[in-house]
């Protein structure tokens, strides 16, 4: 033990007494000390007692920076034991600093007194702070007015906290760096309230980010800088944009001195790029542009930052309808586009992309006018024709009733599927309603009206019985399908039933009618024997001579017969 500082013939207990009080105890007291040396890593003190102590260095560290005592220097001390098993004093240097620590602490606690400190680590639930020797407890929700990510920028810097508790006999200290800083922000919110005003141009840091746009603090104030004020160009969610703890320039849009409401933009510190946009983009000019955004009615281009047009769904494509936009164009694609329409006072621009290529059926018309013959595959059948691929990636349609001459379109329709490579001809291009007519049958000459070129209405022609119906009998003649109704069997109405033709048998008719529509012709035996009578009539007589028809008629036949003899 080294020579103690105290004087050999001085009374120990008298030296006691003065330090501790007359019948005091020194145990649990602090006493300013002399440091006698450095011992490797502790510090050797002289406290005036019979033995010397020793206090580790680390004691004597502040927060992030190591001990700076030697020899020499007068420290105080915390005396916890009077002596060890060796002999010698304990003592502590940051009890020491912990009773100093608290006495001040107190009084900052009773006058509500702000009181520095240094974030030094972390524990359940929150931080640890050196409170000049003190050791207190910083919950999480009290580090900052908003949640914090990050504290290690907070580690090992002096900042000022307030007390919110503190309980001595059980060494809890409870503090709050939020309270100093919304009291700071109270001071800075009524100054910055008192002078705001509209078209002001602030600084301010991104506090919170919704759908529908971002908060700013303003320094003790927020505002609102809606989604549509952030940029001239679409910005479908905020956080393209910005970023939580960004400090961004904005300015006041609006502001409610009543309610305190305050509306801020970005975009309004640049120019807006709609200005003469009439100008810059005329009606059928031609542009390349970034797809930006696809929805169920179109696809959104943009021309230029801030400028937007849409090109809706049935400008998409010449061929493909109603497919959705997505099939066509993707997101962030290049795309050439033509201006259709300029609205600025609405901001709207509307674009085509089908404009910038030909129209297929103008340039089909051009290469296959009416009448030409076409090649192509059968793309799909439905209940009245067939649909036929043709060159433009386009399609023509056969109806059904211009598949056969002969068969019935139900029928006719049954000789093809998807699939079948066809010839047609072309009978119509209709450019404004994007339709093709084509014809099969018309790939040969009708053979109805190659027939009906031999016979005339008013002909007596030989027919064949095909078949018997309640109504009359069908028959062909000439190659063509004729029908005799029933009241036109015979001019005797006993004679007027059907049942009495036999199937294949052939009779004389007079042709009534020629329906080219119904491609059908229509004969009558009753009109020719009114005929045969008229004529017999006229060449034999009358009956009114005393003739009977009966007579008259038995004449008309033998001579008719004599002919055939002859």
């Amino acid at each position: 033990m080294t020579n103690s500082p105290i004087d050999a013939g001085d009374d120990f207990a008298s030296l006691l007494d003065e330090t501790l009080g007359v019948g005091g105890t020194f145990e649990g007291s602090v006493i300013r000390g002399l440091i006698v040396t450095i011992d490797g890593d502790h510090a050797v003190i002289d406290v005036g007692l019979k033995s010397e102590g020793r206090v580790p260095l680390k004691e004597f560290a502040t927060a992030g920076r190591a001990a700076e005592i030697k020899a020499g220097d007068r420290v105080d001390v915390f005396i916890e034991r009077y002596e060890d098993k060796n002999g010698e004093v304990v003592l502590s240097r940051e009890k020491a600093k912990r009773e100093e620590a608290w006495t001040l602490l107190e009084k900052s606690f009773q006058d509500q007194q702000r009181v520095n400190g240094v974030i030094f680590g972390r524990v359940k639930g929150g931080f640890t702070v050196d409170l000049s020797g003190a050791v207190a407890f910083l919950p999480g929700s009290q580090v900052d007015i908003r949640p914090v990510r990050d504290i290690t920028p907070l580690l090992g810097t002096t900042q000022p906290f307030q007390i919110l508790k503190m309980d001595r006999s059980r060494g809890n200290i409870v503090v709050s760096r939020r309270a100093v800083l919304e009291e700071t922000r109270a001071e800075q919110r009524s100054e910055l309230i008192e002078n705001l005003k509209e078209g002001q141009i602030l600084e301010g840091v991104v506090k919170n980010i919704t759908d529908y746009g971002a908060f700013v603090d303003l320094g003790g104030v927020d505002g609102l800088l809606h989604v549509t004020d952030i940029a001239w160009k679409r910005i479908n969610h905020p956080s393209e944009a910005l970023h939580i703890g960004q400090t961004v320039r904005v300015q006041v849009i609006r502001f409610n001195p009543e309610t305190q409401r305050i509306s801020l933009g970005i975009k309004q510190l640049d120019a807006d790029p709609w200005e003469g946009v009439e100008a810059k983009y005329p009606v059928s000019a031609k542009f390349t542009g970034r797809v930006t955004n696809i929805t169920d009615y179109g696809a959104f281009v943009e021309l230029e930052p801030g400028v937007e047009g849409l090109v809706h769904v049935s400008e998409m494509s010449w061929t493909k309808k109603n497919v959705h936009p997505g099939k066509i164009v993707s997101t962030s694609q290049e795309v050439e586009v033509m201006v259709l329409d300029v609205d600025p006072q609405k901001r709207r621009i509307s674009l085509g992309l089908k404009q910038t290529i030909s129209n297929p059926w103008e340039s089909f018309l051009e290469r296959f006018p009416s009448g030409t013959i076409v090649e192509g595959e059968i793309k799909n059948i439905t209940e009245f024709g067939l649909f036929i691929g043709l060159p433009g990636d386009i399609d023509g349609m056969v109806h059904m009733s211009d598949l056969d001459w002969e068969k019935p379109g139900d029928a006719a329709i049954q000789d093809f599927k998807k699939g079948d490579v066809v010839k047609a001809k072309v009978l119509d291009v209709d450019v404004e309603k994007e339709r093709i007519s084509l014809g099969i049958k018309q790939l040969s000459s009708d053979p109805f009206h190659d027939a009906i070129a031999s016979i005339k209405k008013g002909d007596v022609v030989t027919c064949t019985v095909t078949h018997v119906t309640e109504n009359g009998i069908e028959v062909t003649v000439e190659g063509l399908t004729g029908f005799i109704r029933k009241s036109d069997l015979s001019r005797e109405r006993s004679e007027q039933r059907p049942e009495r033709f036999a199937i294949g048998e052939k009779i004389d008719a007079k042709v009534t009618a020629l329906e080219k529509g119904a491609r059908k012709v229509s004969l009558s035996i009753k009109a020719r024997e009114v005929e045969e009578e008229k004529q017999a009539m006229a060449e034999y007589g009358s009956s009114d001579s005393g003739a009977s028809l009966g007579d008259i008629l038995g004449a008309a036949m033998r001579k008719a017969q004599a002919s055939e003899d002859k």
